[in-house]
C-alpha cells in the first residue's frame, strides 16, 4: 500500500532542514546544538495521553474487507495509554487505561453530539472523547488520575496503518501460542512475524481469541509499542528526513489541538529518548477490581481505587511503577496488576 503524502507547515520544514544540515548523525548531537525544544520539560516528568480512535475514515473498501474493518465505529477512544517520560529522560512508563473504565462526568459540560448540557452522570472513560472531544478526554484523564496531561496524540486506523508501513519489512510481533481471531482476521503461528500496517492493526485490535478480553489486547498493544520503538530506533534515528516523514504521518491533524503532539514535538521527543533502550521501559494496566453494571454507563470496569492511587502517586512523584503485589488485586484474573519491563516484551 502506498503512503499518502502529507503537507507540512513551512516552519517545520525549516526546522528539519536544520537537522538535515547536521548530517545523518544529527540525532546523536548534544541538545545544545539543536533548536530550542518545543516540548515542555516538567520537573516531575512529561505525561502524554495517547488514544486510538475506532474510525474507518480514509480506509479503502479493499482494506476494510482484507482486514475485517467493516464493523460499526464506536465513536470513542478504543485505546487509551498514559505515557510518562521521566524528567531525566531515562525511563518511560506506559499505563493502559481500559476502555470501559467506570468514571463520573461532572455537571456542566456540553455534549458536542447533541448540544445538551449534562448533569453529573456515570460514564465510561472512553466516552469522554465522544462527548467533548480531545480536550474533554484530557480533562477527564487528569481528573481521574490527578496527573497533568502535557501532550496528546490521537491515532485512527488510517494513520496507524500508514505509520507502520513507513518501516521497511514492517514491525515484528510474536506469540508463544497460535493466535487466530475470526473477528479481526489475524492468524499467527507461534514465533515472530514481521507485519505491515493492516496486519498490525488486526493484531492490536484482537481481544476475543485468547480469553484475555480487553486486558489481553492492552498487553498486545504494549508489546507492539516496544517493538515499534525498537524498530524506529534502529531504522529512523540516523535519518532525520525519514524520521520527519514518520512523525508527520503519526501526528496527523490533531497536532492542531490544544496540547496536541506536533510533528516537531515528536522529533524532539525522539532526540530526548535516543538512548532509551527497552530495559528502561515499563508497562502496566491500571489496577482493576471488578466488573460493574451501572445505570447510564452499562457494563463497565471498576478500578481498585486504593491500588490505582498508589500507581498514580508514583507517576506524580516521577518514580517507577510499584511492583506487582504477591496476591491478586483484582477479582478479574485477566486484569491482575503485573508490570512488565520493556525488555521482556521484545520479539527475538
Amino acid at each position: 500500500m502506498s503512503v499518502r503524502k502529507f503537507t507540512r507547515p513551512r516552519r517545520l520544514v525549516l526546522a528539519v532542514a536544520a537537522l538535515v544540515a547536521l548530517g545523518s548523525g544529527a540525532l546523536a548531537a548534544a541538545p545544545a546544538a539543536l533548536p530550542s525544544p518545543v516540548l515542555p520539560s516538567p520537573s516531575r516528568g512529561l505525561n502524554i495521553l495517547v488514544v486510538g480512535l475506532d474510525t474507518r475514515k480514509g480506509v479503502t473498501a479493499r482494506e476494510k474487507e482484507a482486514y475485517r474493518l467493516g464493523g460499526k465505529e464506536c465513536g470513542c477512544t478504543d485505546v487509551m495509554m498514559l505515557v510518562h517520560v521521566s524528567a531525566d529522560n531515562r525511563r518511560v512508563s506506559v499505563l493502559g487505561l481500559p476502555r470501559d473504565s467506570l468514571t463520573e462526568f461532572p455537571a456542566g459540560h456540553r455534549d458536542r453530539r447533541s448540544g445538551a448540557t449534562h448533569g453529573t452522570h456515570a460514564a465510561k472513560l472512553n466516552g469522554a472523547w465522544a462527548e467533548g472531544g480531545p480536550s474533554y478526554a484530557m480533562e477527564m484523564v487528569e481528573r481521574t488520575t490527578r496527573l497533568p496531561v502535557h501532550r496528546y496524540l490521537e491515532i485512527d486506523f488510517r494513520r496507524f496503518m500508514d505509520a507502520v508501513d513507513q518501516f521497511d519489512g514492517g514491525v515484528p510481533i510474536c506469540v508463544s501460542k497460535p493466535l487466530k481471531d475470526t473477528f479481526t482476521g489475524i492468524d499467527l503461528a507461534p514465533g515472530t512475524t514481521d507485519v505491515g500496517g493492516g496486519e498490525a492493526l488486526q493484531y492490536v485490535r484482537s481481544r476475543r481469541a485468547d480469553g484475555q478480553m480487553d486486558f489481553g489486547r492492552i498487553r498486545k498493544q504494549q508489546q507492539f509499542v516496544v517493538n515499534t520503538l525498537r524498530k524506529a530506533r534502529s531504522d529512523l534515528l540516523g535519518d532525520p528526513v525519514q524520521l520527519m516523514t514518520f512523525a508527520s504521518v503519526l501526528s496527523g491533524p490533531t497536532a492542531a489541538e490544544r496540547r496536541g503532539l506536533s510533528t516537531l514535538d515528536l522529533m524532539f521527543l525522539a532526540m530526548r529518548l535516543r538512548n532509551l533502550t527497552p530495559d528502561r521501559m515499563e508497562f502496566a494496566t491500571v489496577p482493576v477490581l471488578r466488573f460493574a453494571n451501572v445505570q447510564g454507563a452499562g457494563s463497565s470496569v471498576a478500578w481498585n481505587a486504593a491500588h490505582a492511587e498508589e500507581v498514580f502517586a508514583r507517576l506524580r512523584a516521577d518514580e517507577p511503577l510499584p511492583p506487582a503485589r504477591p496476591t491478586p488485586s483484582s477479582e478479574i484474573p485477566q486484569a491482575e496488576y503485573r508490570p512488565a519491563g520493556g525488555a521482556s516484551l521484545v520479539c527475538a
